[in-house]
């Protein structure tokens, strides 16, 4: 049920997926508000959300460098504490996007059933341009029509991969303890993903 829930996963919770989890949620507003519709409604069509494969950092706020990249880019950091991924947020989840393909396999081992919606963030980015836009359900601002877009674009995306593995240039690198010019290079690449995946739920 709405809204269409997208789970962002990397290894501690606090430079990778918080800066996807924020860059999405962000697209999403933008696009609400390029239509003239309330941006505050976007939490009501999707849920961005993330989690880490280690819970060393469990509580704790954002990496400092990470947080300047979502702020500079419009983004809020407001609420965000790092946390461990569990099963259930798993089976919450209509969409997995994780920064590696090694954490692909920690999603899927953990959950075998989620494989058809786990993916590497730049492996859906790269396979979202095979997907016909125009066969998925009609778009609309409403919960109900982008969930069930985002549903489809999902199903879509796997049917493209079929069965292929991702490539390893679709892993991000981690920017943990690196400078600020290599935390913006991995924001550019989420963004790469995450503003064509929010065009495609909202065209």
């Amino acid at each position: 049920m709405p809204p269409f829930t997208v789970l962002h996963v990397c290894m501690g919770n606090i430079c990778r997926s918080p800066m996807a989890e924020r860059l999405l949620a962000l697209a999403v507003r933008e696009r609400l508000a390029r239509r003239g519709l309330d941006p505050v409604g976007a939490d009501e069509l999707l849920h961005s959300h993330s989690a880490g494969t280690g819970g060393w950092h469990a509580g704790e706020e954002m990496n400092p460098p990470a947080a300047r990249q979502v702020v500079s880019r419009g983004g809020d950091v407001a609420g965000f504490a790092a946390r461990k991924l569990r099963s259930d947020l798993i089976d919450a989840a209509d969409l997995v996007l994780t920064a590696t393909a090694d954490q692909q396999e920690y999603v899927v081992a953990l959950r075998p059933d989620a494989a058809s919606r786990t993916f590497v963030l730049g492996e859906f980015g790269r396979l979202l341009g095979a997907v016909d836009a125009a066969a998925l359900p009609p778009a609309d601002a409403g919960p109900e029509a982008a969930y069930a877009r985002g549903l489809a674009l999902v199903a879509a995306v796997d049917a493209a991969r079929q069965g292929a593995s991702p490539l390893h240039t679709d892993d991000l690198d981690d920017p943990w303890g690196r400078g600020d010019q290599c935390f913006s290079r991995v924001a550019d690449e989420i963004e790469e993903t995450v503003h064509p995946l929010a065009a495609a739920l909202l065209p």
